[in-house]
């Protein structure tokens, strides 16, 4: 999977801008409406287009070097969950030790999938497989639209949040966050664009969480209980 690279044709997915109504949202730490996400995503590439074509040669260049490590991520990511990050944080990062945070980790979640979801009725972009017959997904086709990839907005939402949790991991949760979401075209069930679309998404709901004060609150609640797991674990 790390033998082909598309930064130079993802650059012009971001280039298009589109007026788009504002998102309503779970409500917990983002109002409904708050968001406004016009401008903040821009419409999946043209189909025909060099965009799309370059979208859907790096599919199949993917699809061509999957090995089982890669099949296996693919279908583990599938069902990913803030929790997963105990990859990263250590086996201990469980809801059953951590109850505030993960209550905390799902009001989060509730707002992101609700941004999501109002998205991808805009676009209705169809998946790799039904815009090419030689795209073999290894994991479950989703009935929904490719754009944007509610798993990268997801993933790159959680590497934010945890991040102020855990700021010494924050790379390492990042990474994951990539990781994640690239199982995505590795499972051959999204264009790297889609991963775009999504990344920016969880930038903008980031920047709309970190302006609610509760949600600092509650980011403090959190770290006060990691504490006494983080002490037993340096000692």
């Amino acid at each position: 999977m790390k033998r082909f690279t598309c930064a130079s044709f993802l650059m012009a997915v971001l280039v298009a801008t589109t007026s788009l109504p504002a998102a309503d949202t779970g409500g917990n730490f983002i109002p409904a409406g708050a968001i406004d996400v016009k401008g903040i995503v821009p419409p999946p590439p043209v189909a025909g287009s060099v965009a799309a074509l370059a979208d859907l040669e790096t599919v199949l260049q993917v699809q061509a070097a999957r090995t089982p490590a890669d099949v296996a991520w693919a279908k583990l990511v599938v069902k990913d969950s803030a929790f997963d990050n105990a990859s990263v944080l250590g086996a201990w990062f469980t809801p059953g030790n951590l109850p505030v945070t993960a209550a905390f980790l799902k009001q989060v979640t509730d707002d992101t999938v609700t941004v999501s979801r109002s998205l991808k009725g805009l676009y209705a972009r169809p998946r790799p497989p039904r815009t090419d017959p030689t795209v073999h997904p290894c994991v479950e086709l989703p009935d929904s639209g490719s754009y944007p990839s509610s798993h990268s907005m997801r993933a790159f939402v959680w590497a934010a949040v945890l991040s102020e949790i855990f700021p010494d991991q924050q790379v390492e949760l990042y990474t994951r966050a990539h990781h994640a979401a690239w199982g995505r075209v590795i499972g051959g069930v999204h264009f790297p664009s889609d991963l775009v679309g999504g990344r920016l998404l969880a930038q903008a709901i980031i920047a709309e969480l970190r302006k609610n004060p509760a949600y600092h609150a509650a980011v403090q609640k959190c770290r006060a209980e990691v504490a006494p797991f983080l002490l037993k674990k340096a000692a």
